[in-house]
């Protein structure tokens, strides 16, 4: 107990460096990708891309100019389309949709080579997240109530005439980002070495065990989840992999895994993300819980379905040849 302080400061002082690398990392993307956007808007360019993609993205609620946020989000990091998205003027409701379009489809090549290391493929999870991004979509587009609140309220408007306004505009909101992203990013690299330093992830893996059964998930998956959902799919993929060259775990349960953590990684970080600029917490967790469980017992369904009409044409073929 007496070296529980400094088992803390240890994990400040280890989580300090790698959060000042990580936020510098992302400041590098996020100022550079929200001032382009600013540009292609003051020069009208959004405005015409918007006019072209408004007949497919008005399907979900969206406004043609959502698109340049979900095509950031298919191939880069998450935090890059955040920055497109708070430089749009759009509506909380929009906002809420993108954002859920979003969470599901984002930085794939990356993300989709990992589970592709762990018995997933990459052209099936890539094209299962954004169907079900556009899925997702219409989904809260049904169902959400009609809401004109003004999305990042604080930020000013982009249409400024001049294009000073607009570089103004651009500093003081990208600011405003910057600043919550360095405080969540570096608060959730301390909660993370904490976690280990205190082996607290394997305690809280074991009271979820129930929990797995309700996702479809196999017994040995709740250690997986956390991981997945602390660190994200990328890092989280890792640990799935190594745990598949270990004999640990089956091929089709780290695809079962797999399927659920497209559809729902990284609850804590990416819900706190958005969180903080304004959308619903229960929308954005009920709503990726939701559609993970579905993915996973509909694709349970499928294989056993598969499997079993498999064994009948071997048992009809194997009647045939004794007929013979």
């Amino acid at each position: 107990m007496k070296d529980i302080p400094q088992r803390l400061l240890k994990c400040v002082k280890q989580a300090l460096p790698r959060s000042a690398k990580m936020c510098i990392w992302l400041i590098k993307i996020i100022l550079p990708l929200s001032l382009l956007v600013r540009l292609l808007q003051y020069y009208g360019i959004v405005d015409y891309l918007a006019e072209f993609l408004h007949p497919l993205f008005n399907l979900v609620g969206l406004p043609g100019a959502a698109a340049i946020v979900f095509i950031t989000s298919a191939f880069l990091p998450l935090y890059a389309a955040i920055a497109v998205m708070t430089s749009l003027a759009i509506t909380l409701r929009e906002a809420t949709i993108l954002t859920l379009m979003c969470l599901l489809a984002h930085n794939l090549p990356v993300e989709c080579a990992v589970t592709k290391k762990t018995g997933s493929s990459f052209i099936g999870m890539f094209a299962l997240r954004v169907v079900m991004a556009f899925v997702v979509a219409i989904f809260l587009n049904l169902i959400l109530p009609p809401n004109d609140t003004p999305f990042m309220q604080t930020i000013a408007a982009v249409n400024d005439t001049s294009i000073a306004g607009v570089l103004e505009a651009w500093l003081r909101s990208s600011l405003s980002l910057v600043v919550t992203i360095v405080l969540i990013v570096t608060g959730l690299m301390i909660l993370q070495r904490m976690l280990t330093e205190f082996h607290l992830v394997e305690v809280i893996s074991r009271p979820l065990r129930p929990l797995m059964k309700v996702f479809g998930l196999p017994p040995s998956s709740p250690f997986l989840w956390i991981v997945g959902n602390l660190v994200g799919l990328a890092y989280g993929g890792a640990i799935i992999a190594d745990m598949v060259e270990e004999g640990k775990l089956s091929l089709d349960d780290s695809n079962a895994v797999n399927h659920h953590l497209a559809i729902s990684h990284s609850l804590l970080e990416d819900t706190l993300l958005f969180v903080a600029l304004g959308i619903n917490l229960w929308i954005i967790v009920g709503t990726r819980l939701l559609f993970a469980i579905i993915v996973v017992w509909g694709r349970r369904l499928i294989v056993t379905r598969h499997f079993s009409f498999k064994n009948k044409i071997s048992i009809f073929n194997k009647r045939s040849y004794v007929k013979k």
